[in-house]
């Protein structure tokens, strides 16, 4: 009689969790201080300029920054695996673009963000079947789909351009509307921000990513499904790109064959900024969105404070090294510590 014996999933090693609580809890302290930097910031630009958070202000705010952080939240998923999305801004493009044209000829608004969404999916099982089963490096491939994507795209639309007149009042009103100064759009990524994040800390799967992007082969050894989640988060990725490019085409009512260039190296500063390692395996959804939250008010702070916008770029870009600078450190620290803690052990089994 043959006995089959099913596969255990072994615990992550002992070092690697304590290592990853460490590493959690020294993020969430970054997370407070951007909040912090964003408090000061707003205030200080409120008390040198009393209209800049004016009913139209604060919604002007949100509304900026809501396609930032849908998109940033399904990078922070890539990155939090150990990976990167570079194509993000070109999915977002031809996702707009798709949608913008499917109601130009008199379609559905809700089939067209579906349409979009599924256009950004399916960009993603490309990345997520090129990186998980392929085992290319992710900066490798998302960097080719990036001009692969933006080389359709351009041939695609070529000179063409969809405004505000092309579509449906209805969908136009969407971007703009809300209840009180909260917009619709600020309340739909609200609810994909909680449900991402409820996903990630509370279902095996999405504790699994973590555990991938802290150790890759202890997670491997524990039974993760690494392509799998690899897959996942790809196609979440690809998929709010492609739901951030509906709304960026209700937003602004304006897509041609430009739109979402460049957009990959904000996000990915977002996230940086917002606490998620790019070494993989820490970091939150949340600390993303207030990455993303924070660039955006920048952009709208220095206008209000009369300094020109061309320094922008050179902000985020400032922003983007401390944050790595600081990723660093902490792991630097985290690895001195757990090396203590051990040191600590030994001592106390040889007495």
């Amino acid at each position: 009689m043959t006995m089959t014996v099913e596969p255990v999933r072994q615990e992550v090693a002992p070092e690697s969790t304590s290592a990853r609580r460490l590493m959690d809890k020294m993020f969430k302290a970054r997370e407070l201080a951007v909040i912090a930097v964003l408090v000061v910031m707003l205030g200080a630009t409120q008390l040198s300029n009393t209209e800049f958070l004016s009913q139209q202000g604060i919604k002007d705010l949100m509304l900026n920054a809501t396609i930032l952080v849908l998109v940033a939240i399904g990078q922070a998923m890539v990155v939090i695996t150990r990976n990167v999305d570079l194509s993000v801004g070109s999915v977002l493009g031809i996702s707009a673009f798709a949608a913008g044209l499917y109601l130009q000829d008199g379609g559905n608004a809700l089939v067209a963000v579906l349409l979009a969404v599924g256009i950004g999916a399916l960009f993603g099982v490309v990345n997520g079947a090129l990186v998980s089963l392929g085992k290319v490096p992710a900066l490798v491939v998302t960097l080719g789909t990036l001009y692969i994507i933006r080389g359709i795209d351009s041939i695609w639309v070529g000179s063409r351009q969809i405004t505000a007149n092309d579509l449906p009042g209805g969908f136009v009103d969407f971007g703009h509307d809300g209840i009180s100064v909260v917009p619709y759009l600020a309340l739909l990524t609200l609810a994909v921000l909680v449900v991402v994040a409820y996903y990630l800390r509370s279902y095996r799967s999405g504790r699994d990513m973590y555990a991938l992007g802290s150790n890759p082969e202890a997670a491997r050894l524990a039974g993760v499904p690494i392509r799998a989640r690899i897959m996942t988060a790809y196609v979440v990725c690809g998929a709010l790109a492609g739901l951030a490019g509906a709304l960026y085409l209700a937003r602004f009512g304006n897509v041609d064959s430009n739109t979402g260039n460049g957009y990959e190296l904000i996000v990915v500063s977002a996230v940086v900024v917002g606490g998620v390692a790019f070494t993989g395996g820490s970091g939150t959804v949340y600390g993303a969105a207030l990455g993303a939250v924070l660039l955006t008010s920048i952009n709208g702070v220095l206008p209000a404070l009369g300094v020109s916008s061309v320094w922008v770029t050179a902000i985020n870009g400032f922003l983007l090294l401390l944050a790595i600078a600081v990723d660093r450190i902490l792991a630097l620290r985290v690895a001195g510590a757990l090396r203590k803690k051990a040191a600590q052990t030994r001592s106390a089994r040889h007495a």
